[in-house]
This record gives C-alpha cells, sequence and structure tokens, in this order.
C-alpha cells in the first residue's frame, strides 16, 4: 500500500511542497508530481466535482505518486472515510474552533484504538487487494492523515487543545476566513494568531502549515517552523499565464 509524502516530509522535519487543485484537471496531477510537489490540497469546499471526476483524480494520484489532501464538503461520517477509501492520502477540514470537534473527526477517519472508522479493505487504497485486518488498519492510521483548519479566533485560542488530540497530523491556518473574522474583532493580528498556532504545535509535536503564495509570506513561515507550505493553484498559474503572454500580442511587428 502507498506511502505518504506528507508524513514522511513531517517525520524528517521537512517542508512539505504543496499546491492547489480545485477543478477536473488529470494533467494537473501529473504534471504536479513531475514538478516535484509532495502533496495537491484539492478543494471540494468551494468547488464541486462528481465522484467520477473525484475517483480520477485520486487514481492518478497513486499512479504519479503524489499525496492529495482532500477538503471535503460533509462531515458525515461515512462520507469522510469514503475519501480516503477511494484513495485520499489525507483530510483537510474547514472551520475546527474546538478540541471536541478535532477529536470528532478524528472519531470518524482513524481506526481504532484511536478512532473509530468503519473497515472495507477492499478500495484503491489498499490497492483492491483484501489485506491482513491488522496489517490494513495499521498503514491506513500511520499513512493518513487529518488536517484541521484554524479560521477563528476560538480556534486560535483552542489551537492548544487541539493540537494536544491524539489523531490530528496538522493543524492549519486558513488566513483567508481567519483574517476576515480578527479585522472584525481585533483581538489580536493574523501574525499574532500564526504565532499561537505555532507555539501549540511545537508543544505538542504536530506539524503546522497554511497556504504560502508570496515568496515572503512562504519564507517567513518556513522560520516560524511551518512544514506545510503551498505556492501554486492551478487559478494562479492560469491567471499568471494568460496575463503574461497576452502582452506578447503587442510586441509584434
Amino acid at each position: 500500500m502507498r506511502k505518504s509524502k506528507t508524513l514522511a516530509r513531517i517525520r524528517a522535519g521537512e517542508v512539505i511542497r504543496t499546491c492547489v487543485l480545485g477543478h477536473f484537471v488529470p494533467a494537473y496531477v501529473f504534471q504536479a508530481a513531475r514538478a516535484g510537489y509532495d502533496c495537491i490540497w484539492l478543494d471540494l469546499e468551494h468547488r464541486a466535482l462528481t465522484i467520477r471526476e473525484i475517483q480520477v483524480l485520486l487514481t492518478y494520484s497513486h499512479l504519479y505518486d503524489i499525496d492529495i489532501m482532500l477538503r471535503p464538503p460533509t462531515l458525515e461520517k461515512t462520507g469522510l472515510y469514503r475519501y480516503l477509501e477511494e484513495g485520499a492520502a489525507g483530510l483537510l477540514i474547514p472551520h475546527v474552533s474546538t478540541a471536541e470537534k478535532a477529536a470528532m473527526l478524528v472519531d470518524a477517519v482513524k481506526f481504532p484504538p484511536i478512532g473509530d472508522r468503519g473497515i472495507d479493505n477492499a478500495g484503491i487504497d489498499s490497492d483492491f487487494n483484501t489485506h491482513s485486518v491488522d496489517d490494513y488498519v495499521k498503514w491506513a492510521n500511520s499513512e493518513t492523515f487529518l488536517a484541521v483548519q484554524i479560521e477563528t479566533p476560538e480556534g486560535v485560542r483552542n489551537a492548544d487543545a487541539i493540537a494536544a488530540t491524539k489523531g490530528v497530523d496538522v493543524l492549519f491556518v486558513g488566513p483567508g476566513d481567519l483574517g476576515l473574522r480578527l479585522s472584525q474583532t481585533g483581538e489580536m493580528t493574523l501574525d499574532e494568531a500564526w504565532e499561537l498556532v505555532a507555539a501549540a504545535c511545537k508543544k505538542h509535536g504536530k506539524a503546522f502549515g497554511g497556504p504560502t503564495l508570496p515568496m515572503a509570506e512562504m519564507q517567513k513561515r518556513k522560520d516560524q517552523g511551518a512544514q506545510l507550505l503551498i505556492n501554486n493553484s492551478e487559478f494562479q498559474a492560469i491567471r499568471a499565464g494568460l496575463a503574461e503572454n497576452i502582452g506578447k500580442f503587442d510586441e509584434l511587428s
């Protein structure tokens, strides 16, 4: 069964080279893998794909050996672990503001003794091959990951308890939603929120990260200890490429 590149990087104390996909572009999976990325964040919170399109992208990730961290549009228990059975290396859950919610998610996506996930052992995650239950459960608990998004002031205040939750692997700072809410409450800056999350993760030995598209932001968060760094999306790449290339028409003589 496939090993997670994201978890291998976390365990080695290295940066997880991550990019974003929000549309059905199978070639992007191959191109990201060929470029050397470790992980693709597949966004289904703000984008809609059919289950067959999702299955294709996840199958390609196994074919080209790159993780997909899928952000699901549901918190329904069987819906969550179905994405893992379909081949996602990890799940990224938005708006996790309490340790209780983090524990609920662990219960859904980790097998006993950590959680209470239901077992199938016949999907692409197990290479469509029924393994011994003990081997499959051990692999799934050690080679799939749960990332939770800190996107509210309450989530920042509870970052220590969330990071302490067994089965949570990554804390993910969502600067869009978090920045919006902090600008309204004024209780702290976004940089201060990053610092609190970083301190909680360091204390409990958990990885953290978030979107870091500008180079200066990527370096800043790496220096802070972040491992999950995101510097590209197909939306950003298409927009930048079109904006750059349209100027060539003006250069024609």
